[in-house]
């Protein structure tokens, strides 16, 4: 059972920078990026601090304003929120489980694209593929240059998260250049055998 990421994520910063404000958790997770690989967006990062605490696992430390600024809830875990945090980290460094491509089931129904369809699209997978290794191995870099405080900045660990990213983007680049290379040269060919015809408009 896979675990629920940004309660997990919600729980682990505000454990890291309690006390803590809702819009400090968000930018932190942002920062991160994992609005991108967590699906961690704004509005489910307040849903389950309003969740987390609704379940006795955060508690409100304060409620303030500074300023013009809007009004700010204060957040901090609580002894039941300690528990539950170590039992879903521990839950997620154990696990092994593979997530679901999406890209799989494209592959599968090659034989009703075009070719050169096929072609055009493995071409764009590698240019992005190629514009996002520049991106996340320049970002983890910058990380590795600061300092690791989460006060200050990213801390480290998130260098190790875009490296696994890396990793994916990687593997995706390596696998979409060998099918094209494989269809360019004729050794892998669905189209001229009898399939049942193109899907495309």
């Amino acid at each position: 059972m896979a675990v629920p990421t940004t309660r997990l994520l919600v729980l682990a910063v505000v454990r890291m920078l309690q006390p803590v404000h809702g819009y400090d958790v968000r930018r932190e997770l942002l920062s991160w990026r994992a609005d991108d690989w967590a699906n961690a967006k704004p509005g489910s990062v307040y849903g389950a601090l309003k969740t987390l605490e609704r379940d006795g696992l955060i508690s409100v430390e304060g409620v303030g304003q500074a300023g013009a600024r809007p009004e700010r809830t204060t957040y901090r875990l609580t002894s039941e929120g300690e528990k539950e945090l170590a039992e879903l980290l521990r839950e997620a460094v154990f696990s092994a489980e593979q997530p679901k491509h999406p890209y799989h089931t494209a592959v599968a129904l090659f034989p009703y694209m075009p070719r050169a369809d096929v072609v055009a699209a493995l071409r764009s997978r590698i240019l992005k593929f190629e514009s996002d290794l520049v991106f996340l191995e320049r970002d983890e870099q910058r990380i590795l240059e600061g300092s690791g405080d989460p006060a200050e900045m990213e801390p480290y660990q998130v260098a190790d998260a875009i490296r696994l990213a890396a990793d994916h983007v990687r593997a995706d680049l390596n696998w979409s250049r060998k099918t094209l290379d494989r269809i360019e040269s004729g050794q892998l060919d669905v189209w001229s055998k009898g399939v049942s015809g193109s899907l495309s408009p």
